[in-house]
């Protein structure tokens, strides 16, 4: 396909009917012939049995929802928790998401009524012989009614338990007149890269199907939400799969097959299934209350680059950068503060940003737990009270707000390639800024200087520079000298980005080429 250009996009794997015609293969690839014909015939698995053993609990599922009501419009986990994750998270709204056309050309319309009621099509599997099932929630958000088909066409109504947008899982429930078959989950941190796995769902709503592959990838981030952590599959996972499971060849549930990436719609071998670890408690949690129950640390967290930690004499890049730090929530109270990089929680290791937030959520409301800082350049030990993300998310929603300070005397500089002002009422209107927040705005900057690298912009407000406090425009230049006195090669600046105090982050600008 030299010379020519190709649409890609990550679709949800769920969806309503429509047949896809393919081409019948005529001859296998070299490269093909070459690869089959190092595999021993014996060494091929054979899962009939298993699939004749696993069908009847794997279900397909069918909602209906009045115009404009389905939630298959949208990203199946969109935007980002409040506190627990870096705040360039994608969001619908964002031209870079690449999820924002997961659900193009989802739902189907009745034929010649455009205006009626819309149905959609996707998978799920009975955890529970009383009728307990779990999918994926963009397959019943916004459902009015829904119905589930067995394998041996009994259909039957549903009635939704509870759903969570942001590891795209639901669980729904039918009344069933005897107890039904069942599949269990299995341990998928013991999942290998290039281990057989089989795929069983609904796809382009033609009924119970089943796929064989291997594990393509796993640990995979797709910027689809908070708790990114997808197994990747070649398995063939198409339009309807969403909500099925992923098993291996024990027949356990290794992960609930949600996403494709996909030019055309159809299945080119590369499918995501959200772990069976990610997935266990979450469903437990929907199951008993309804709604998820999440460990809540408080924190605004960002990726240490290596640009960061030359800043903060980390040595190497990693953990995870608090950026900010919620009044009264339990990282406040613990004493952590902005700065600080976060590289054990409750005994576990933070090796990345991506880290925190799952091992937070993950660990029970209420706990005392230490966590392991760095905060210039020393080690320094926390106990954190773990809150629940639910009331941290109430809390950040309310807007609470910092105190007065003393207003700094007005002044302009123009470094590292901007041009920097002391805040004054005027330039506070002029940009919109936070009308509690404190520090000096940047008010130009050159196209080609270090400010415009890192992409910084007019109306940014930076509160903090060289990890002090920021009151006035002339406190830049003199951290700026203090760096290149320590023989610094960057200066790390805390800035609010649009004048946002919602929008903290770090941004280490080069002093020295």
């Amino acid at each position: 396909m030299s010379g020519q250009t190709m649409s890609v996009r990550i679709m949800a794997a769920a969806a309503g009917l429509g047949l896809l015609c393919l081409a019948p293969a005529v001859a296998q690839t070299a490269q093909e012939s070459s690869t089959v014909s190092q595999l021993p015939l014996q060494e091929l698995p054979s899962v009939a049995d298993l699939a004749d053993r696993l069908l009847p609990a794997v279900v397909e599922i069918t909602i209906e929802a009045g115009q404009g009501g389905s939630s298959e419009a949208g990203p199946a986990t969109p935007g980002t928790p409040p506190g627990d994750d870096e705040q360039n998270q994608a969001t619908p709204e964002d031209p870079n998401n690449p999820f924002k056309d997961f659900f193009e050309d989802f739902l189907r319309r009745a034929p010649g009524q455009p205006q009626q009621r819309m149905t959609s099509m996707g998978s799920g599997f009975v955890v529970d012989p009383s009728g307990i099932i779990v999918t994926n929630n963009h397959v019943v958000e916004g459902a009015e009614s829904i119905e589930v088909r067995f394998s041996d066409d009994t259909v039957l109504k549903a009635e939704l338990v509870g759903r969570d947008p942001k590891t795209d899982l639901a669980v729904i429930r039918v009344k069933p007149e005897k107890p039904l078959p069942v599949v269990s989950f299995g341990d998928s941190d013991r999942l290998r890269i290039g281990e057989w796995v089989m795929a069983i769902g609904n796809p382009f709503g033609l009924g119970g199907s089943v796929s064989l592959g291997i594990v393509s990838a796993r640990n995979r981030d797709i910027n689809a939400g908070p708790y990114d952590d997808f197994i990747q599959t070649d398995a063939a996972i198409n339009k309807g799969n969403s909500g099925g499971p992923l098993f291996n060849l024990k027949g356990e549930v290794m992960g609930i097959n949600t996403a494709i990436f996909s030019p055309s719609g159809g299945s080119v071998g590369i499918g995501f299934s959200v772990p069976a670890n990610t997935a266990k408690n979450v469903i437990d949690q929907l199951i008993q209350f309804g709604e998820t129950r999440r460990g809540w640390l408080g924190v605004k967290i960002q990726s240490v680059t290596d640009d960061i930690a030359e800043s903060l004499n980390l040595g190497k890049a990693g953990g995870a950068l608090v950026a900010d730090v919620t009044p009264t929530g339990p990282a406040e109270k613990a004493g952590i503060q902005a700065g600080d990089v976060v590289i054990e929680f409750n005994g576990r290791p933070v090796n990345s940003m991506r880290d925190l937030p799952k091992i937070v959520a993950e660990t029970p409301i209420g706990s005392k737990v230490p966590v392991k800082l760095l905060r210039k350049g020393q080690e320094v030990m926390v106990t954190a009270e773990v809150g629940r993300l639910e009331d941290g998310e109430k809390l950040a929603d309310a807007g609470t707000a910092g105190g007065d300070a003393a207003k700094p005397a007005p002044a302009v500089v123009t470094v590292l390639g901007m041009t920097v002002s002391s805040m004054t009422d005027e330039l506070r209107a002029q940009f919109t800024i936070d009308k509690d927040l404190k520090g000096a705005v940047v008010t130009e900057v050159a196209a080609d200087g270090p400010a415009a690298d890192k992409r910084l912009e007019p109306g940014d407000v930076i509160t903090e520079a060289g990890e002090k406090e920021v009151l006035g425009a002339a406190d830049i230049s003199a951290r700026i000298d203090e760096a290149k006195k320590a023989n610094k090669n960057s200066l790390l600046l805390l800035v609010a980005k649009g004048g946002k105090a919602s929008e903290m982050r770090f941004i280490a600008l080069k002093i020295k080429e």
